[in-house]
């Protein structure tokens, strides 16, 4: 089979609009977290979420385009464009997949659409309402943009969502069934509708996301998006591509159990399944990127999973801390987080930590990146519905 090479990486986040801001914010362990602008929280348990910050539409798309994608397919243009462009990659239309993640689709529009009809009493709608909410909106319209006619679809999986479509992607290019793959997630869930909802779960902090602190308090919603180039290894370096790093193996579980409770055992599944497909041995993987979403119940879990699988447990962080919890776009920012950290020796902080918590007795790399090389590293995703899965990435010399 052959090896794949990441030669690409775009984000839009609440850390900046490209990659360069993105990755900046994180090695410096500086939060994109704060007061939500889009919606009137007054009433609210919570004030605090992880918008992105001056993203304008027109930079990307012609007024009538961008008229007709919703804020979340607007992230995924941007962020895949971005991605191919940083891979100089010359992309051959039916040798190129483009797979997905989204949880939720064109939330904005939805919310406003529901508003027309129930608060304004509405009878017409913009004939594009439809169109603009799929989930699958983002991967059409980054297939008809760049002229890619291989496989293109969604993958809907709740907080998995992206982690799910870049380890399809992968095992598509890697079996040779496409040549690359422009894989990634987006997410825009800052409405109104959406953050009622999310106040009902009362998993939402008040303030900011605290992964693995004895004081967190729940998680931040946070919204972006971010892909990754993926292509055959050896059909990289004859073109003389950068490769940042490898993606070499993918994992996933179902807990078949509880609804929302995550599974440590289900963790660990899809944590041992991704090492068994990369063939790497637990001492070769120094660093993983927590699912770390900041609630009691997730952070301890992971933790529990984490020291199942390693009997030395690598050193981890949660980079939620500072992006936020983009919901099935997550996994995409924290694997791009990944292939940074792998290509530069830079490991991301754990950010806004206080205190560690018993429960969470890992070194998680406390509001200051560290500065250490290392040969491979994982980026776990798990999702409500007992969905797992599991990237797993190797330093490229």
């Amino acid at each position: 089979m052959r090896r794949v090479a990441v030669t690409g990486a775009g984000a839009v986040s609440a850390l900046g609009v490209d990659l360069a801001s993105f990755w900046s914010a994180l090695k410096a362990g500086r939060p994109g977290i704060g007061p939500i602008r889009a919606v009137d929280c007054s009433t609210f348990k919570f004030s605090h979420g992880a918008e992105v910050p001056g993203f304008d539409p027109l930079r990307y798309f012609d007024e009538k385009t961008a008229g007709q994608l919703d804020r979340s397919v607007q992230f995924a243009g941007a962020a895949a464009a971005e991605a191919i462009a940083d891979s100089g990659i010359v992309l051959v239309p039916d040798r190129t997949a483009v797979i997905t993640g989204c949880a939720l689709g064109g939330k904005p529009t939805e919310d406003d659409t529901y508003r027309q009809l129930y608060a304004e009493n509405r009878t017409r709608f913009d004939p594009m309402s439809i169109p603009k909410v799929m989930t699958n909106a983002s991967a059409s319209r980054v297939s008809m943009h760049h002229g890619i006619t291989g496989p293109c679809y969604t993958v809907s999986t709740a907080c998995a969502s992206a982690a799910h479509a870049i380890g399809q992607a992968f095992w598509m290019v890697r079996s040779g069934l496409v040549d690359a793959a422009v894989a990634g997630g987006t997410e825009a869930p800052v409405t109104l509708g959406m953050l009622r909802a999310w106040e009902a779960m009362r998993v939402v902090a008040p303030d900011t996301c605290r992964p693995f602190s004895r004081d967190r308090r729940g998680l931040i919603l946070g919204e972006g998006a971010a892909f990754l180039v993926l292509e055959d290894l050896e059909a990289a370096m004859a073109r003389g591509a950068r490769v940042h790093a490898e993606i070499c193996g993918f994992g996933m579980s179902s807990d078949a159990g509880h609804l929302t409770a995550p599974s440590a055992d289900g963790a660990a599944r899809a944590m041992t399944a991704a090492l068994r497909d990369s063939g790497l041995d637990t001492a070769q993987v120094g660093y993983v990127n927590a699912h770390g979403t900041g609630t009691s119940a997730n952070d301890a879990t992971e933790t529990r999973a984490i020291r199942a699988v390693f009997a030395v447990p690598p050193l981890v962080s949660s980079t939620k801390s500072m992006h936020g919890h983009a919901l099935g776009a997550s996994p995409a920012l924290e694997a791009v987080a990944t292939v940074l950290a792998l290509r530069d020796g830079v490991l991301p902080p754990t950010a806004n930590f206080t205190e560690p918590d018993p429960a969470c007795d890992l070194d998680v790399i406390p509001n200051q990146a560290r500065q250490v090389q290392v040969e491979a590293a994982l980026s776990n995703s798990f999702a409500f519905g007992g969905l797992n899965a599991v990237l797993a990435f190797r330093r490229y010399p």
